[in-house]
């Protein structure tokens, strides 16, 4: 299992700055205005070949001034409860303030590590002003600048050493397949008509699933846990704290899933919430199958299905090598068929191709289609090997890797594809210095 480091802290502070700094992308909204950031963050980094998942939690206005401070101290209980480090952040330029005081004061009462960060410290004089944050009680602190990254390498040094060691996996731990999809797509639903039980209560109103939930299944001869995951829905729109910690727990069953199963609402369309949820299982190399629900609400012809099927695979280009299903839980239409594909997926995921295979397949293709020269340079591939590894990896040593460029490596990869079955499963190719 993955650890989780959470941000904590009053707005306007610096939070969602460090965040994208740490995740390498600007995915949080930066803006110097106070309660900007009202959704929360999640990005997976690493830190000297540990890797961990972060969380910003962002600073929030809720109504009024008034309610604020009862606000954040709800969303700082809910982060501690589900981290297993904490970064406080505060603020150099504003010095301690009454809110810094009380989320202090509930983070003095934790058997977890903290970490008071003093954030724009980017001069000698604005150090010293740091001193006065040993009022908080927390201990030493440390000082960075977020918007250069001065002092985070220190910061995350700590935090990586007091990180708990990662769990060892059971030798025999069984596949995991994630329902996960949006809010009221029919997630429960499904699984319940799978175990032909009311496990899972079902309701119409979105959110009823509030955490992530396994059930051991057998079928077509193979067991596997299915896990029910909370929905999933646009950041934007997480207001509940309970839904907040819903969502969190639903990215880290993402994240440790071996397939999921992205259930989509036909009547809804495979919408940008649901991209979302599809590249988030592709950016984490899972297994992946597409699930069209309420097929049956749908007025349709004998080309609906194509132009819904094209269309779907047209916004997860250029990873379209992807099952879709049309079913209807309601009356139990190709829901096993469903399984029986994800069951598929996995197998593809845990292919192991043979060095001389892989080399009888590769060098012959690559000699009858070189990569191109780069400024009268050739490029010779030699050697290709599959890389042990949960999901299919493939290394391709040659003279010059550095010149390989990115539609050679797709041509490699769609050619595999062609070769072996693959489907649902992403599929990484790197060329390497032989």
């Amino acid at each position: 299992m993955s650890t989780i480091v959470a941000i904590v802290g009053r707005p306007n502070v610096g939070k969602s700055t460090f965040f994208n700094r740490l995740i390498q992308r600007r995915e949080a909204i930066v803006d110097a205005v106070s309660g900007v950031t009202r959704d929360r963050h999640y990005g997976k980094t690493d830190w000297n070949g540990r890797e961990f998942t972060v969380i910003d939690t962002g600073g929030y206005v809720i109504g009024s001034d008034d309610v604020f401070e009862a606000e954040i101290d709800k969303q700082v209980e809910l982060a501690i409860d589900e981290a297993d480090a904490i970064i406080f952040m505060v603020d150099v330029e504003n010095g301690i303030t009454g809110m810094d005081e009380e989320v202090a004061m509930l983070l003095r009462k934790v058997k977890k590590p903290v970490f008071l960060t003093v954030n724009k410290v980017d001069n000698n004089k604005r150090a010293e002003d740091a001193v006065e944050f040993y009022n908080l009680g927390l201990g030493d602190y440390f000082t960075i600048a977020a918007t250069n990254g001065s002092g985070t390498g220190d910061l995350l040094d700590a935090v990586v050493e007091a990180l708990p060691e990662k769990e060892e996996e059971e030798e025999n731990e069984l596949p995991r397949f994630a329902v996960v999809g949006r809010p009221n797509a029919g997630k429960s639903s499904f699984i319940n008509a799978l175990i032909g039980e009311e496990r899972y209560i079902v309701t119409d109103i979105a959110g009823t699933t509030r955490d992530s939930i396994d059930t051991k299944y057998n079928r077509f001869g193979f067991e596997f846990n299915l896990v029910d995951t909370a929905g999933i829905r646009r950041k934007a729109k997480v207001k509940e704290d309970l839904e907040f910690y819903s969502v969190m727990r639903s990215v880290r069953a993402i994240e440790h899933a071996d397939v999921c199963l992205v259930v989509v609402d036909a009547t809804r369309g495979f919408d940008g919430q649901v991209q979302n949820i599809f590249w988030l299982a592709e950016r984490n190399r899972k297994g992946i199958v597409i699930l069209v629900n309420k097929w049956d609400l749908i007025e349709k012809d004998t080309k609906t299905m194509k132009a819904f099927e094209k269309q779907i695979r047209q916004e997860i280009e250029p990873f379209t090598d992807v099952p879709i299903i049309f079913i209807s839980v309601l009356n139990k239409q190709r829901i096993f068929k469903a399984i029986e594909t994800a069951v598929q997926v996995y197998q593809n995921k845990t292919r192991r191709l043979k060095t001389s295979e892989l080399n009888d397949f590769f060098l012959p293709l690559i000699e009858a289609f070189p990569p191109p020269a780069y400024k009268g340079k050739y490029i010779k591939i030699k050697y290709c090997m599959q890389l042990p590894t949960p999901q299919p990896q493939f290394a391709l040593f040659c003279n010059l890797p550095q010149y390989l460029k990115e539609p050679y490596r797709r041509f490699l990869e769609n050619k595999l594809r062609e070769a072996y079955d693959f489907s649902g499963v992403p599929i990484s190719i790197y060329f390497r210095k032989k």
